[in-house]
């Protein structure tokens, strides 16, 4: 008699659109990538590119070396091209660069040279900068790095707005990281404005609309859900955000995840709605990865779940012009 076939429990996965690479993610990446066609290997890049180990694994096999600091380059391989990566970096950075002779392209996201830009016009007004971000992130670094140490004062907390002080009686103006939580930033911004009522507000929001396009789409999918699935890297503060917009919005099973391979699936257990989305520095194939690894498992049916329409894209670096043309160009 031949057994019963056993039959794979049923599972809806909502799949969040937008997700993944951003215009900014996808420039550094085509730029590394280009920069190997044209000038051959190696190049460097200073720090990851961006913050996904598929991705900057992925680059390393086709010819890029990864430094933290340009001392790790060898003085013979000044010629070859550094790049520096999408979250941006102190000013310091390219001068180092100009001082070893050394050749170098600028992967840095043009959202992120805009709040660099605007950091540099408050200070020449005489306005003293706060900026909302997170210690240590290579962004923030970057950010503050634009204009001497000390110029800029860093607000990381609602804790941290209730208890600042001006250094002077000079006009404050604030910035901010690109891939913030919108809502924490909101209270953030709200409790310096009730304090200091004349305080400069970003002429266009700081937070970067796929980082605002991406927690929109989790707070659609994650009430939704017995399970929130963020694809991204744990040094990735957009995907960290995204994971926690799924809990704030009603799905307290949410985690980041690599890889299918990093799932916990005692995590998962009965399950019947699953919400996936990736960060904007996660490629596709890691969410396609994931579904494979659930259809292992269980019957899947997708459903996407669309919030808003990306077109946006950039230019590449001069140098790389004659390479590839995006399809749509939005900034420099």
């Amino acid at each position: 008699m031949t057994a019963p076939t056993q039959t794979k429990p049923s599972l809806t996965v909502q799949l969040c659109a937008p997700r993944g690479f951003c215009a900014g993610v996808d420039r550094a990446i085509q730029i590394v990538e280009l920069a190997l066609e044209k000038y051959g290997k190696p190049v460097y890049v200073r720090h990851e590119i961006v913050h996904n180990k598929f991705v900057v694994d992925g680059l390393k096999a086709k010819g890029a070396i990864f430094v933290e600091e340009l001392d790790e380059i060898p003085a013979d391989d000044h010629e070859r091209p550094v790049i520096f990566s999408a979250h941006g970096v102190p000013k310091s950075v390219p001068e180092d660069a100009r001082t070893r002779n050394m050749f170098y392209l600028d992967a840095t996201c043009p959202l992120v040279s805009k709040v660099h830009k605007e950091a540099e016009i408050h200070d020449r007004r005489d306005r003293e900068i706060l900026l909302i971000g997170h210690e240590g992130h290579p962004e923030v670094i970057g950010t503050m790095g634009q204009l001497p140490a000390g110029t800029v004062s860093l607000i990381e907390t609602e804790d941290d707005a209730r208890t600042f002080e001006p250094k002077s009686d000079r006009q404050l103006a604030f910035i901010t990281q690109t891939t913030l939580s919108v809502d924490d930033t909101a209270g953030i911004v709200e409790i310096l404005r009730q304090r200091f009522p004349d305080i400069v507000a970003p002429h266009k929001e700081d937070i970067c609309y796929a980082t605002t396009n991406r927690q929109e789409a989790v707070k659609a999918v994650a009430p939704l859900v017995d399970a929130m699935i963020v694809v991204g890297a744990p040094n990735s503060s957009n995907s960290q955000r995204l994971r926690e917009v799924a809990e704030r919005a009603g799905c307290k099973t949410s985690q980041l995840i690599q890889r299918a391979s990093d799932i916990d699936w005692s995590a998962f257990e009965g399950i019947s709605s699953l919400g996936l989305t990736a960060g904007a520095s996660a490629p596709e194939t890691l969410v396609e990865e994931i579904i494979s690894a659930f259809s292992e498992r269980y019957e899947v049916t997708v459903e996407t779940v669309r919030t808003a329409e990306e077109t946006i894209a950039f230019n590449l670096p001069r140098e790389l012009r004659d390479m590839a043309m995006p399809s749509e160009t939005a900034a420099e």
